[in-house]
Protein backbone atom coordinates (compact mmCIF):
# COMPACT_ATOMS: atom_id res chain seq x y z
CA UNK A 1 0.00 0.00 0.00
CA UNK A 2 2.26 2.81 1.06
CA UNK A 3 5.96 2.98 2.41
CA UNK A 4 4.95 3.22 5.96
CA UNK A 5 1.45 1.54 6.46
CA UNK A 6 1.41 1.99 10.12
CA UNK A 7 2.66 5.76 10.47
CA UNK A 8 0.82 7.64 12.97
CA UNK A 9 -1.79 9.74 11.07
CA UNK A 10 -1.53 12.60 13.72
CA UNK A 11 2.34 13.04 12.72
CA UNK A 12 1.54 12.83 8.83
CA UNK A 13 1.78 16.11 6.46
CA UNK A 14 -1.12 16.83 4.39
CA UNK A 15 0.46 15.76 1.41
CA UNK A 16 1.19 12.50 2.32
CA UNK A 17 -2.03 11.88 3.96
CA UNK A 18 -3.82 12.82 0.96
CA UNK A 19 -1.65 10.60 -0.92
CA UNK A 20 -2.30 7.52 1.26
CA UNK A 21 -5.73 8.24 0.99
CA UNK A 22 -5.48 8.37 -2.52
CA UNK A 23 -4.01 5.13 -2.79
CA UNK A 24 -6.67 3.57 0.26
CA UNK A 25 -9.43 4.57 -2.38
CA UNK A 26 -7.66 3.24 -5.39
CA UNK A 27 -7.46 0.12 -3.75
CA UNK A 28 -10.88 -0.52 -2.62
CA UNK A 29 -12.48 0.98 -5.56
CA UNK A 30 -10.48 -1.91 -7.56
CA UNK A 31 -12.47 -4.53 -5.42
CA UNK A 32 -9.67 -6.82 -5.34
CA UNK A 33 -9.03 -6.33 -1.86
CA UNK A 34 -10.14 -9.40 1.01
CA UNK A 35 -13.14 -7.87 3.09
CA UNK A 36 -10.88 -7.85 6.51
CA UNK A 37 -8.09 -6.00 4.91
CA UNK A 38 -10.91 -3.61 3.19
CA UNK A 39 -12.31 -3.05 6.19
CA UNK A 40 -8.84 -2.37 8.06
CA UNK A 41 -7.71 0.35 5.27
CA UNK A 42 -10.93 1.65 5.53
CA UNK A 43 -10.87 2.28 9.14
CA UNK A 44 -7.24 4.15 8.16
CA UNK A 45 -8.89 6.04 5.70
CA UNK A 46 -11.25 7.62 7.37
CA UNK A 47 -8.49 8.37 10.15
CA UNK A 48 -6.63 10.27 7.47
CA UNK A 49 -9.56 12.06 5.98
CA UNK A 50 -10.49 13.58 9.10
CA UNK A 51 -6.17 14.47 9.74
CA UNK A 52 -6.18 16.40 6.45
CA UNK A 53 -10.00 17.94 7.42
CA UNK A 54 -7.79 18.94 10.68
CA UNK A 55 -4.79 20.60 8.91
CA UNK A 56 -6.98 22.19 6.32
CA UNK A 57 -9.07 23.86 9.56
CA UNK A 58 -5.49 24.92 11.06
CA UNK A 59 -4.38 26.19 7.68
CA UNK A 60 -7.73 28.09 7.52
CA UNK A 61 -7.52 29.98 10.86
CA UNK A 62 -3.77 30.32 9.56
CA UNK A 63 -4.92 32.58 6.44
CA UNK A 64 -5.37 36.87 7.06
CA UNK A 65 -7.13 39.01 4.51
CA UNK A 66 -5.30 41.99 4.24
CA UNK A 67 -7.20 45.08 5.22
CA UNK A 68 -6.47 48.61 2.83
CA UNK A 69 -7.03 52.17 3.51
CA UNK A 70 -9.35 54.40 1.14
CA UNK A 71 -5.77 54.92 -0.81
CA UNK A 72 -4.86 51.52 -1.36
CA UNK A 73 -2.28 51.22 1.07
CA UNK A 74 -2.23 48.30 3.85
CA UNK A 75 -3.15 48.87 7.32
CA UNK A 76 -3.73 45.55 8.97
CA UNK A 77 -5.00 41.71 8.96
CA UNK A 78 -8.30 40.64 10.19
CA UNK A 79 -9.58 36.88 10.33
CA UNK A 80 -10.55 35.78 6.75
CA UNK A 81 -14.37 35.04 6.36
CA UNK A 82 -14.11 31.52 4.10
CA UNK A 83 -18.11 32.22 4.01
Amino acid sequence: MTDTPHADVKKLSFERAIEELETIVKRLEDGKVPLEESVAIYERGESLKRRCEELLRQAEARVDKITTDASGQAVGTEPLDVQ
